[in-house]
């Protein structure tokens, strides 16, 4: 997995400055939605963390944690115990530098840790997070085991990551996979089955991927927006280079790729 922590250290940090710590997807409601793409990127932050119902002093795994602002918001709002993990170094140094800075130092410890094989004991938290990370694992099923080993009985899980919404035009997907390095593009269905096939009791899932990826010319045109204020910052080349990186995620037609969001239980007994 050690490619996926380069692969991140390459394309998080203008990422992180386009989304302001965050560098998962965003939200519209429709074309004529104006919020700004960092407020677009936190209503995904919360559509997913809200799943969790989470409470106060309730220890949380936040697997792969990108620049750490979800875990921030997360401490934050609901006074959780966050444990982040990330293969990524550039993340985890920023990560430990926004928690910082945000006076959650207290209840945040960020670590370099793979979720194929977590260092934690059996029963260590109460909830566990996964927003768009299980898209880079070569073997979901080994992951959910895990979430499912580390949770108490009765902890919850809640996922976010894209899905297979349609198998016409298939070079378009596997540009798109590639890109972002996915060894599997999952249905819905597949989702759910990978989670209950590890033990899991399903409670909520949603596909709201027109809303999302189905967005994408928004987040362009968002993305634009910003330029001058990041090549102020990185310059030609690195932009150049971002942009080269990230051309075939936007290759697969707007109804291709859909966004799911699954939250679940470990059975009490």
């Amino acid at each position: 997995m050690s490619e996926i922590g380069t692969h991140y250290d390459e394309r998080s940090p203008i990422a992180d400055e386009l989304r302001d710590g965050q560098v998962h997807m965003w939200y519209w409601y429709d074309e004529e939605d104006q919020v700004p793409l960092r407020d677009a990127v936190h209503r995904i932050t919360r559509k997913v963390t809200d799943t969790l119902g989470l409470r106060s002093g309730e220890r949380l795994l936040d697997a792969g944690c990108g620049p750490g602002e979800t875990a921030v918001f997360l401490a934050k709002r609901y006074g959780a115990e966050v444990t982040g993990i990330t293969l990524s170094g550039y993340e985890l140094d920023q990560a430990e530098r926004r928690s910082a800075a945000n006076g959650v130092a207290h209840l945040t410890r960020f670590e370099r840790a793979d979720y194929m094989e977590l260092p934690f004991d059996d029963g260590s938290f109460d909830a566990v997070l996964a927003l768009e990370s299980l898209q880079n694992a070569p073997d979901p099923a080994r992951v959910f085991a895990e979430f499912l080993r580390v949770l108490r009985p009765g902890g919850r899980v809640s996922f976010s990551d894209f899905s297979l919404e349609s198998a016409r035009e298939p070079e378009r997907v596997a540009t798109f996979m590639s890109t972002l390095k996915l060894p599997q593009l999952p249905t819905l269905g597949e989702w759910l089955e990978y989670a209950t096939a590890a033990g899991f009791e399903i409670e909520e899932y949603t596909q709201c991927g027109p809303r999302v990826y189905g967005r994408k010319s928004k987040y362009i045109k968002a993305a634009l927006e910003q330029r001058e204020e990041l090549l102020a910052k990185f310059g030609q080349a690195a932009l150049d280079e971002f942009a080269r990186r990230h051309h075939g995620f936007f290759v697969p037609r707007k109804d291709q790729i859909g966004y799911v969001i699954v939250s679940a239980r470990k059975p009490r007994g």
